[in-house]
């Protein structure tokens, strides 16, 4: 079991990888623009506020790695950060996007009910 929730924390760090990467990177660029829904007018304008919100979901991808790489003794840690995911993944559902719940806040949920019954 342990096995399935550290493969289930790391496919939730590499999800908040690629959330860097779309919000750091590609924000104006044609691929996130569509994943976002976003015209090129508000892309340029939010671009700096999406490159700190990029910033952010590294920071929670290295913490679920740091986790990861504590092995037994990370438990308190992944517990935490996926903790932070879920919490701020229900906020931005009611926010920003309701998708935001099955994208960020139910991996979330998976991986961190995984990691406490194992």
């Amino acid at each position: 079991m342990t096995t399935i929730a550290n493969i289930a924390v790391a496919l939730v760090a590499l999800l908040h990888a690629y959330f860097l990467v779309l919000e750091m990177f590609l924000w104006d660029k044609p691929v996130g623009r569509r994943v976002f829904g976003l015209t090129p007018e508000f892309a340029s304008a939010s671009k700096a506020l999406a490159a700190n919100q990029g910033l952010y979901n590294g920071f929670l991808a290295a913490g679920l790695v740091w986790g990861l790489a504590l092995g037994v003794n990370g438990n308190s840690i992944k517990i935490f950060f996926l903790a932070c995911i879920i919490l701020a993944g229900v906020f931005g559902a009611i926010t920003a996007n309701p998708k935001i719940l099955w994208v960020q806040t139910l991996p979330g949920a998976i991986a961190l009910a995984l990691v406490l019954f194992s």
